[in-house]
């Protein structure tokens, strides 16, 4: 591709996003069932331990990103863009195929978590190679003085996965009675990628290498040890982590907040209803999906540095006010409760089991169901809560998470142009790869469950506020990360090669 043509550039992003967005679908497919996944894979008997065990099993697989990166990315800057991604792409969508088709805890007892581990794993490796081939591959085909525009086409694909998986879940709960869909219809959207799997691999068999690759490997300029000329040069591996320590886990904590520890955090925090979170979440991404084009193609106009750092700036000012308006939105305890309607139902299972039902309605149209399990045999009890908030504070709530969304579209936006243009071509895929993984697979992988377990730990002990302390986490990493940048990355769109 010539320095200003575009010719040809919409079906390399097209092919390269499409498989990026499934990988991605593959991926949270399995957080945004993580409430229903925790009662079929774990024991059933502890809830709290269980969700946090799935959370942890998600983490995992975010945790071994950056080795996937290593190893795809070697094989990328050895053998190619396009056949390693291709590669990833089959990884992840057989493994996530195989999760659904996992027998239940019941059924072979602690061989479902270990199955389930070992596949998220598998998960997480193919993840580790997908991102960095399709921002490359996309970046090698932009013109100059654009790669912030078109590779932020990629940044999207992320958030577009996540908004699928939500509709695809609510379509799956609506055709299904929610006793099946708690039965086997979770396993439906496992099952329905490997069709979309199909698909994009069918389209990326028909797409060319990458020319400026290609223009490499013709001239026999290609690295034959990219991670010892990526991690054993000194003066690449200082950009290495300038890009981790100055950009990459600022971004991943931010963009796991404003996403998924958003959506973690009203399902499992707030109590609300999970088809509602799925649906007021879906339309927030969906508002602020074109933020990201937004941000890319500005970045490609003021430079990267300053739009990423005012990202990461708001998100560490605003976190708590905004997380303390939405845990408000639905705290009854504002609310006026229509005593009339409310009804308490005690029913004995055939275990012997007590199961108490209240339900109270609200003067808002709040409606709150609070449902008591004492286990018989066991002699213990458990409880959960289910509210449904009506449509005015969904509408608060869309709004705030809108705001977040926003400052995910600043800091991921521009990170693949900013990325792909510190590295040069011969190394660039296995160089770029493993700053961004660790950012987004350590930093913001670990963040929902290490968020989760501030929260629950503060709530044990009694703290008024326990609901904001999964913020710290994330307001840290970003503070340092936006002092790193601010002082060491420069702002110029080339760092140090096209």
């Amino acid at each position: 591709m010539s320095k200003t043509s575009t010719k040809g550039i919409w079906k390399v992003i097209s092919a390269s996003s499409m498989g990026t967005m499934i990988e991605w679908y593959d991926f949270y497919i399995f957080g945004s069932l993580a409430v229903v996944i925790s009662t079929k894979f774990f024991p059933s008997d502890n809830p709290t331990a269980a969700f946090l065990s799935t959370l942890a099993t998600f983490a995992a697989g975010f945790v071994v990103r950056p080795f996937g990166a290593l190893f795809f990315g070697r094989l990328g800057d050895i053998i190619g863009r396009k056949y390693t991604f291709m590669a990833t792409l089959l990884l992840m969508g057989g493994s996530t195929f195989l999760i659904g088709c996992i027998p239940s805890y019941e059924t072979i007892g602690f061989m479902a978590p270990l199955l389930v581990l070992i596949l998220r794993l598998l998960q997480g490796l193919a993840l580790g190679g997908e991102y960095g081939g399709a921002a490359t591959y996309v970046a090698e085909h932009a013109p100059v003085g654009q790669k912030g525009y078109w590779t932020s086409w990629i940044q999207t694909t992320a958030t577009v996965g996540l908004f699928i998986s939500l509709m695809v879940i609510l379509a799956t709960k609506n055709v299904l009675s929610a006793e099946d869909f708690d039965s086997w219809g979770w396993r439906v959207p496992f099952w329905v990628s490997i069709v979309m799997v199909g698909v994009s691999y069918l389209i990326r068999k028909n797409m060319d290498e990458s020319p400026v690759f290609a223009k490499a490997k013709k001239e026999g300029t290609t690295s034959k040890n990219p991670l010892k000329e990526s991690f054993g040069n000194r003066y690449n591996l200082k950009f290495v982590l300038l890009a981790l320590f100055g950009a990459t886990m600022g971004q991943g904590v931010v963009w796991y907040t404003g996403q998924f520890y958003a959506m973690s955090f009203m399902k499992t925090v707030m109590n609300i209803d999970s088809s509602q979170v799925d649906s007021l979440l879906g339309i927030a991404l969906l508002i602020g999906t074109p933020f990201f084009i937004v941000f890319g193609w500005l970045s490609d106009k003021v430079g990267r540095k300053y739009i990423m750092m005012s990202g990461m700036l708001l998100a560490v000012l605003f976190y708590r006010p905004i997380y303390k308006m939405m845990y408000n939105t639905t705290d009854v305890s504002y609310k006026t409760e229509i005593v009339e309607q409310t009804s308490q139902n005690v029913e004995k299972t055939k275990n012997n089991d007590l199961i108490t039902t209240i339900s109270k309605t609200y003067t808002d149209g709040t409606t709150y169901i609070e449902k008591k399990t004492d286990f018989a045999d066991k002699k213990k009890s458990q409880s959960s809560v289910t509210i449904n908030i009506n449509s005015g504070d969904e509408w608060t709530l869309i709004f705030l998470v809108f705001i977040q969304v926003l400052f995910v579209a600043m800091v991921y936006g521009p990170i693949a142009a900013f990325l792909v243009e510190m590295f040069p071509t011969k190394i660039r895929y296995t160089s770029m790869s493993l700053p961004y993984h660790v950012g987004n697979g350590i930093f913001g992988g670990l963040l929902p469950a290490i968020s989760t377990y501030f929260v629950t730990h503060s709530k044990a002990a009694g703290k008024s506020d326990f609901y904001l302390d999964g913020l710290w986490y994330p307001i840290i990493i970003a503070s340092i990360c936006f002092v790193i940048g601010m002082v060491y990355i420069d702002n110029k769109n080339k760092i140090n090669h096209l």
